[in-house]
């Protein structure tokens, strides 16, 4: 039995008791329909196997193969994983595009007794939905995006503001990036998909009648690109700006950036493209604090010389619609909260 969607709403609201991925680990973790967990029925190197045997040999030799596999291995995920299920299971199953991989794991499981259905058209319909609501169509949300020099602990601040019942949606989080030249995270960045499975999730608890806080980007976090529609309601956005002294600034970029700042060589590495924008003399004054181990020094030049230079120029070219600004002079616990305690009350009276 299959079960068409129609809208991305319906997918993500399916009502199934686990959905099901039995595509091969690489198609998984290059993206997967949020709360889905991992059965493949094919492994990386038997879909490599299978998908050259029926371009270059034979496509019933093929088949017989897969299926070989496929009902092994769906044999072990029954006995293994899914042994606890009660008969009143229901699973929702996908696969690539709806066909025999995820219909017969889902046949296997209803001879058991389970209520198991599959997707219509299967991983594409999702993409397809996913597609449509950040590609095609505008955005059912209000946004106001949270603006400041580098430093001023805006991403911080969004949890802050979560907790306050303030709604927020943190894409350097999803983008595993923190948005500037020295962004690099451990683990690197998902795939474009998986940023905007993760993205649509993160919409989908939202409420449209109340606004969204998101923090000031431009449409490229790391390698991943905003798609249209997040980017239309954002430059649409008014603001909200944060102001800090410049030693605070410094103070929080030295902790929230230890990790880059610890490997001196990859960092010398990544400030050299700027000497063809900043010139040759800031950057070998760079490598000078950086070799002296000065790094508050280097954050408090990063900012003065670097990054609040190319904000002002950004902000001269967007003029954005400025609704209030905040400042703090001091970017520990304390300050980060009373920031947030303003924010959240200031909000309830905006006019968005």
């Amino acid at each position: 039995m299959t079960r068409v969607f129609q809208s991305l709403d319906g997918l993500l609201r399916h009502g199934f008791d686990t959905v099901i991925d039995v595509r091969s680990p690489a198609e998984f973790e290059e993206d997967h329909v949020p709360g889905a967990i991992s059965l493949p029925v094919l492994d990386n190197e038997e879909r490599a196997r299978v998908g050259t045997i029926y371009k270059q040999e034979s496509p019933f030799r093929a088949r017989k193969i897969g299926a070989a596999l496929v009902f092994r291995n769906a044999a072990t995920h029954i006995a293994g994983p899914l042994a606890h299920h009660e008969g009143g299971w229901r699973p929702l199953v996908y696969c690539w595009r709806g066909g025999q991989r995820s219909g017969s794991f889902a046949w296997m499981l209803q001879q058991i007794g389970w209520r198991a259905e599959m997707v219509e058209g299967g991983y594409r319909t999702y993409r397809r939905l996913v597609t449509r609501a950040l590609y095609d169509e505008a955005l059912p949300f209000r946004m106001v995006q949270l603006g400041g020099y580098t430093g001023t602990a805006k991403t911080a601040l969004l949890g802050r503001l979560a907790a306050r019942d303030v709604q927020v949606l943190d894409l350097e989080g999803m983008a595993r990036h923190r948005g500037s030249l020295l962004g690099d995270m451990p683990g690197g960045q998902p795939s474009q998909k998986a940023f905007e499975t993760a993205l649509v999730g993160a919409l989908h608890g939202l409420d449209p009648a109340r606004p969204i806080i998101v923090e000031a980007e431009s449409s490229k976090i790391g390698q991943i690109l905003l798609p249209p529609s997040l980017w239309e309601a954002m430059k649409q956005a008014p603001w909200i700006e944060i102001a800090a002294p410049l030693e605070a600034r410094a103070a929080y970029l030295d902790a929230a950036y230890d990790d880059v700042l610890s490997d001196r060589e990859e960092l010398k590495r990544k400030l050299a493209p700027l000497r063809y924008h900043r010139g040759h003399a800031l950057v070998e004054h760079w490598e000078t604090l950086i070799g002296a181990g000065e790094r508050l020094a280097l954050c408090r030049s990063l900012a003065a010389d670097h990054y609040d230079p190319a904000y002002d120029k950004s902000m001269r070219a967007m003029t954005p619609t400025v609704l209030q600004s905040f400042r703090t002079e001091t970017l520990g616990p304390a300050g980060l909260d009373d920031l947030a305690d303003r924010i959240a009350a200031a909000l309830q009276t905006m006019s968005i």
